[in-house]
């Protein structure tokens, strides 16, 4: 049972991932987790770039761009195996997008980053530190409420690097149902949002955070088993005040309720093997972006 509810909650929040990466142009964000009924303290830089071209095609459009996070995991806890390879990682994603209008309501989204993930403890890249990720969605825009127009996602999207491996469906529907409240519901993704005014905004949300890296060096555990990447998977709920300082500029700080965590150890095959941290329970983000 409790298997079926973390699928569930995946599908049903997973998009804040892939929403964010389709609709951000730049952004610097600092992600904390305290070790606060927790074995690991987790921290996160994070820093993006993409670069829109206006192609030849009215309304078409190609992005390029990077995203890069330096990955901190600190603890005081005695594990049965040196860990001396399991503090500092670097993600780093190169993203290729591609946008069109298909007819007057309708638009195509694609995007591809390859990327690598990894502790650079060999102090070189190997094929095993590369990972793809990939989106590909259909958005249809309808009619304006309140001064934002209703819009819906149809797709698929899947991110090598996230903590979640797998592909998953990407459904959205979002609209502005009052002057002073919003919401955006589907599969995977739900929020709801309270304009106190244009400027200042407080979202109810829930999303997914985590990262997967390759260890470069086999990481021996017990019982002649070893680590071959680590992963850490997050489902989190919480609250989101924005400060928009213009339509697209925007400083935001979130808190949120950690409802399930893994942070663990896997083998060449992905199969756990060793759990770092499964009682973290506070989370803390803040930010500035630049969105479409």
């Amino acid at each position: 049972m409790h298997s079926f509810i973390r699928i569930f909650l995946i599908l049903l929040l997973y998009s804040t991932f892939a929403n964010a990466q389709l609709s951000d142009l730049a952004g610097i964000d600092y992600t904390y987790i305290p070790t606060v009924k927790s074995d690991v303290e987790y921290s996160r830089l994070r820093g993006l770039f993409n670069y829109p071209i206006k192609l030849k095609k009215e309304g078409t459009y190609l992005f390029l761009g990077i995203d890069y996070s330096n990955i901190h995991l600190r603890s005081n806890r005695e594990f049965p195996f040196d860990t001396r390879d399991l503090n500092d990682f670097q993600l780093l994603d190169f993203n290729f997008g591609y946008t069109t209008p298909l007819n007057d309501t309708w638009r195509l989204g694609v995007q591809f980053k390859p990327g690598f993930s990894t502790n650079l403890a060999a102090d070189a890249l190997s094929l095993e530190d590369v990972v793809l990720s990939g989106t590909v969605v259909f958005i249809k825009t309808g009619k304006e409420y309140y001064g934002k127009a209703q819009k819906l996602v149809l797709g698929v999207t899947y991110s090598g690097n996230s903590g979640f491996n797998f592909p998953l469906p990407f459904i959205s529907y979002f609209r502005k149902f009052d002057p002073k409240w919003s919401y955006n519901l589907g599969i995977p993704k739900t929020n709801l949002q309270h304009y106190f005014s244009e400027k200042h905004r407080l979202k109810a949300f829930a999303q997914l955070d985590g990262f997967t890296s390759n260890l470069q060096r086999e990481v021996p555990i017990i019982d002649g088993e070893a680590a071959n990447t680590i992963n850490l998977s997050l489902i989190l709920s919480g609250l989101q005040y924005e400060f928009h300082f213009t339509e697209h500029l925007q400083f935001y700080a979130r808190a949120a309720y950690i409802l399930s965590i893994n942070d663990e150890l896997r083998d060449k095959g992905r199969n756990s093997i060793f759990s770092l941290d499964s009682d973290a329970k506070i989370y803390l983000r803040t930010g500035v972006k630049f969105k479409i």
